[in-house]
Order: C-alpha cells, then sequence, then structure tokens
C-alpha cells in the first residue's frame, strides 16, 4: 500500500544513526507504518549545505539533488505515497529542512524544524508552493540562540526565531494572528492557520529548553542544555504531517 515517508537530517558534526536514537522516530513508524530514513551528509565534520554565509549555491544544490535522488530511489524500492514526503531535522537538519521546503517545494509536503539553524536568506527561498511547518526551539539554546546571533561582516547570522516564524507564517498566507495552543509544562506554542493554501505553520517554544530534541533522548546538559520531557516532538510533528499531506 502506498507509505508516507519522513526524511531525517542530522545536525552539524552530528550523524545519522545519532539523531535516529535522539527523536525517536523508529519507534513511532514502527506503530504508525510508515517509512524514515537518515540521511548522512558530507564533508568533516559532517554538515548540509543549507544557504546563506554557511555554504555556497553549488553546494547547496549539490544537497538539494542529494535528497531527490534519494527519494526517486526509495520510490524504486517501495510503494511510496508522493503525496506524503516529509521533511524534518535538528538543528543544521533544520535547516536543510527549510532548504527542502524551498527548492523541492513540489515534492516536500511539511516539514519540521528542532533547534533549527535557518540561515538560507529570504531573497533565497522561492517555493513553488507554500509548505507547511511545524518548528521547535528552546530559549536558553546555547548552540542556536533563540534570538539569533550574527558574526559581524562574515555574511554568516541566525535569525531570531519569534521573528523568523511570523515572516514564514506571513509568506505561506497565514493569518496574522497567531491562536495560542494549549501549553504543556515548560512548552508553549502558537498556531497560524494557513488560509487559502492550508499551509499553517506552528511554533513551540520551550522555556530554558536547550539544543535538544523535545521528548527525545536526552544529550550531555552541559554541553546542550535541557532536554525537556513535556512534549514529544515526534509524535506532534508526525500529527502535523499526517494533516498535511500534498494537495489536501
Amino acid at each position: 500500500r502506498p507509505t508516507a515517508l519522513v526524511i531525517c537530517l542530522h545536525g552539524f558534526a552530528e550523524w545519522p544513526a545519532h539523531v535516529m536514537r535522539l527523536s525517536h522516530w523508529n519507534r513511532l513508524a514502527d506503530e504508525s507504518g510508515f517509512l524514515v530514513v537518515y540521511p548522512r551528509g558530507s564533508r568533516f565534520p559532517l554538515r548540509w549545505h543549507c544557504g546563506g554565509g554557511f555554504s555556497r549555491q553549488e553546494q547547496a544544490q549539490q544537497d538539494v539533488r542529494f535528497i531527490a535522488d534519494l527519494i526517486d530511489q526509495l520510490k524504486q524500492e517501495y510503494n511510496l505515497d508522493e503525496a506524503r514526503v516529509y521533511a524534518n531535522g535538528l538543528s543544521n537538519g533544520g535547516g536543510m529542512s527549510f532548504l527542502l521546503a524551498g527548492e523541492l517545494s513540489e515534492r516536500i509536503a511539511a516539514i519540521g524544524s528542532v533547534g533549527g539553524a535557518h540561515v538560507l536568506p529570504w531573497a533565497d527561498y522561492h517555493p513553488k508552493r507554500p509548505v507547511p511547518a511545524m518548528i521547535f526551539h528552546g530559549t536558553a539554546d546555547p548552540i542556536v540562540p533563540y534570538h539569533g546571533k550574527s558574526w559581524g561582516t562574515s555574511g554568516f547570522a541566525l535569525p531570531d526565531l519569534p521573528q523568523w516564524v511570523q515572516t514564514l507564517a506571513a509568506r505561506n498566507g497565514c493569518q496574522t494572528n497567531a491562536v495560542p495552543l494549549p501549553a504543556s509544562g515548560s512548552v508553549s506554542g502558537v498556531h497560524y492557520p494557513g488560509g487559502p493554501h492550508h499551509a499553517d505553520v506552528v511554533f513551540y517554544t520551550v522555556a530554558g529548553g536547550g539544543h535538544t530534541w523535545p521528548g527525545g533522548q536526552p544529550m550531555a546538559a552541559f554541553i546542550v542544555g535541557k532536554t525537556t520531557a513535556d512534549v514529544d516532538a515526534t509524535r506532534l510533528m508526525w500529527e502535523f504531517f499526517q494533516a498535511h499531506p500534498l494537495g489536501k
């Protein structure tokens, strides 16, 4: 039977098995009957070339082609439901998911990002259709600060996440007034309803949360900060993905 595919992308200096263990996507894939794949970036340390001052344009396009080719290969081996192909990732992998939304919007139905390093400039974001998105970020993230960071004249900058999400919602044609979601412990959220394109944007803020996967396997707190168990980011993303196939 046609089956959904979830593409989960590791962060900078991480690797596929690491994000597999952190996210628990395998467990949910077995429960719910979908496919999940963990691609590997390139160079050393392993990374995704997700645009902006982080990489050259040709490197970013090479990574986009790799993911497109991966989908094609999996389509030959499995009965993929091409209306239900989703991308998500941690940190640099979240940034790559956003690049895929811009470059493969006709193939990627929706994206998710955890602690995402969204370095792609808006001027380089040109989706053929608005792509629904679910974003998680901790206010005490020591790696990708919640309110952004700039490195002067280097051209490399991380955005202020609340502002970045508002811009994404506006570009997706969402309603401008965010609807608060019920809080769960340290986690609060807002929902920007998707309007005529149904390209909803949901943003979860983890108060005191670090550069970590909510509800996932904890990492060393002295390096990346606190991992909350107040929500399960993987299950929330899957529920969001299920509600946003292509063409709906």
